[in-house]
């Protein structure tokens, strides 16, 4: 790394943040999974992988908080080319099954048999990605695509680490079961991890959309401690110290923890495009408050994924605000999960 210049720009058809790393020799091995079939709002998450890329090249390598990640190493490997195939297929069995409300004739259930085929196919692909990256001593970090798309990598953790810690960051609960019929659902992705027999303690942040069955899921499962947004709302609102709350909320996890971002846990005014935006969510500062509370604690983040980044179409993709802001946190989850190491 030694030949990199980061105080000059990044030359276009450079790597991820503009660097030019070969997989054997970067810390930080990034998998794109570019498949967004199973949002249930709108779509665009699959162009995600693609718009960080070359919105990275506008990321500033020295972190103020984090310092120089960069010097770690990190590479992002090709996409795996499935996806493509898979994402279109999948998208149009899921728009299928919604327009004719799931019909229980044997044509929908062939349907929806094959749609939660493609979701296993995902998994299995995301899964041993992120066991080459570990048998290789590397980070992986998952980079959506919509939330469906982390569960393989959480299996190859889980088995590595036993009593994973997840820290949760979404809108959303994400623990309905087999939402819209569909197994593999990006709304069903912590309820399918609750069956993991690896996983500990889960630790959700930001939530402020939930339905009767999750909150009956959230009371009735010990391992999940979730800090619904009008909490941390009401907290900033009478002045609490908030370092305080995000200590005590951490304090939930065990030692070693893998990061689940996905970005409609922000305001939504940084990522107004993505699949399934609810008002209110973490603001810039806040989400660095618990990024660098967390690397203080001295966890070991063993790895991380962010998803639901999903580029407008007003700009060529690459040029977007969503991208930027996704960009930008992507490094800023890279730098956590360095500082241990």
């Amino acid at each position: 790394m030694t030949d990199v210049d980061p105080n000059a720009p990044a030359r276009p058809e450079s790597g991820l943040f503009g660097l030019e790393n070969a997989l054997e020799n970067a810390r930080v091995h990034v998998i794109p999974a570019p498949f967004d079939a199973t949002t249930s709002y709108r779509r665009g998450a699959a162009r995600g992988p693609e718009a960080i890329l070359r919105a990275s090249h506008q990321v500033d390598l020295l972190d103020l908080d984090f310092g120089s990640p960069w010097k770690a190493g990190i590479a992002m490997l090709e996409a795996d080319p499935r996806f493509a195939e898979w994402n279109a297929e999948a998208t149009a069995l899921a728009d299928r099954l919604r327009e004719h409300e799931l019909s229980g004739d044997a044509e929908g259930l062939a349907d929806l048999e094959r749609l939660n085929a493609i979701g296993a196919g995902v998994n299995g692909v995301v899964r041993e990605a992120t066991e080459r990256a570990l048998d290789a001593g590397k980070l992986p970090v998952v980079l959506g695509g919509d939330h469906a798309v982390p569960f393989g990598a959480w299996q190859a953790a889980a088995e590595r680490f036993p009593g994973l810690g997840l820290l949760h960051f979404d809108a959303h609960a994400d623990l309905r079961a087999r939402y819209e019929g569909f197994h593999w659902s990006h709304a069903s992705i912590l309820f399918n991890a609750l069956e993991l027999d690896g996983l500990g303690r889960v630790v959700q942040v930001g939530i402020r959309d939930v339905c009767d069955e999750e909150l009956a899921c959230i009371a009735d499962d010990g391992r999940v401690e979730t800090l619904f947004d009008r909490d941390w709302a009401a907290a900033k609102l009478r002045g609490r110290d908030l370092s305080e709350l995000v200590q005590a909320h951490l304090a939930h996890l065990p030692d070693d923890v893998w990061i689940t971002f996905d970005v409609d846990g922000l305001d939504p005014s940084m990522c107004p495009n993505t699949g399934t935006p609810v008002p209110g969510g973490l603001d810039w500062h806040e989400t660095s408050l618990w990024l660098v509370e967390l690397a203080r604690s001295g966890r070991r983040i063993v790895g991380a994924d962010l998803v639901e980044v999903a580029p407008g179409t007003e700009r060529p993709p690459g040029e977007g605000w969503d991208e930027i802001v996704g960009a930008r946190l992507l490094y800023r989850l890279i730098g956590t999960a360095l500082a241990r190491s």
